[in-house]
């Protein structure tokens, strides 16, 4: 069976490269782990040297050392060879995910890894960091998990679709970040892959348990989770009744929260392919509602709904005014009926 391996990616390949008897590099775990947040642009001149040599030593290291001393070095390649029982070639037809931070540390560990994939024949190989993915403080990190959460929505259900089975490998990466794609795993990962510490690292595999969304709890509010969904900032009377869970603040106004974008993305599908919801300043024709309930294609239907909710939201934002509609770069293509007279 094809499978699609999500890895998250940290940082060990780089530190375990320090050698730590060298006096002068005693101090370079200390600057790396002080600065693991920073992208390239923030890291000092004096970092980077650093991580630039780390890097050549974890590139010179995987070339040229035997697949017991590769897993010893990368968590993430340990449980990649874990899946492989040590045979990489089973691969080639797979896709590989490495799911870095937005950090300097973060990609080039994961390009280091993306590199040695591609020379083993796994050339299906990409990196995603999402944008401002970090543990800098809570507001980046919930909203570097929002954008993969997008992400992984957009990328995963097609390719389960294709018959690929799905595996999250989250041997590496940060335990924030291992803690939110183990629960997130839950409803997008067919397994779930840990290993043993110790000289065999045997693998443990979590199979990917019956979880489902109730949508009938949502449904009464599908209008509100659609407008919060395309982006829309909502007063707490407005969400009433919507479980907390779901929802955070900003400026005042009520938003999805990193866990609402994904219980929406589990029921939206159900919720959005019913009736035509009557979304403020905006009146259906007849012969609309006709077009409408002639689409039999469930993702058709969620796609209009999508972009009625998101007209809403953009005509509630200008007071009515539907000059908005021609500015917005959301694939809106609005234009004015002109009336024509015959004389």
């Amino acid at each position: 069976m094809r499978r699609v391996i999500l890895s998250t990616i940290g940082t060990s390949l780089l530190t375990n490269q320090i050698n730590r008897a060298n006096p002068e590099e005693k101090d370079w775990y200390p600057q790396l782990r002080d600065r693991a947040n920073l992208n390239e642009q923030d890291t000092p001149e004096t970092v980077k040297k650093i991580i630039s040599t780390l890097e050549e030593r974890a590139n010179k290291q995987l070339d040229n050392v035997q697949i017991p001393q590769i897993r010893r070095a990368s968590a993430e390649l340990n449980g990649i060879y874990g899946v492989y029982q040590e045979d990489l070639t089973q691969g080639k037809e797979d896709y590989h995910f490495l799911i870095a931070t937005d950090t300097i540390q973060g990609k080039i560990t994961a390009q280091i890894v993306e590199n040695f994939l591609r020379k083993q024949g796994l050339t299906n190989t990409s990196i995603y960091a999402p944008s401002g993915l970090s543990t800098i403080s809570t507001e980046a990190f919930s909203v570097g998990i929002d954008d993969l959460i997008v992400w992984l929505q957009e990328t995963i259900p097609p390719l389960r679709e294709s018959k690929y089975k799905i595996c999250f490998n989250l041997v590496g990466s940060f335990k924030s970040l291992q803690g939110y794609l183990n629960t997130i795993g839950m409803f997008y990962a067919d397994e779930i892959i840990y290993i043993f510490e110790g000289q065999k690292s045997d693998l443990i595999t979590i199979p990917r348990l019956p979880i489902s969304v109730d949508t009938s709890l949502f449904k009464p509010y599908t209008m509100q989770l659609a407008l919060l969904d395309s982006g829309a900032g909502l007063s707490p009377q407005e969400t009433n009744g919507i479980p907390e869970t779901m929802l955070g603040k900003f400026d005042g106004k009520m938003v999805l929260s990193t866990w609402g974008n994904l219980i929406w993305n589990q029921c939206k599908d159900d919720l959005l392919s019913g009736d035509l919801i009557p979304f403020s300043r905006l009146e259906y024709q007849d012969s609309f509602r006709a077009d409408y309930n002639k689409v039999k294609e469930k993702h058709k239907r969620v796609k209009l709904q999508e972009t009625l909710a998101k007209v809403s939201r953009l005509l509630n934002e200008s007071n009515g005014d539907t000059a908005i509609l021609k500015q917005d770069g959301g694939g809106i293509k609005y234009s004015k009926i002109k009336e024509s007279r015959e004389y």
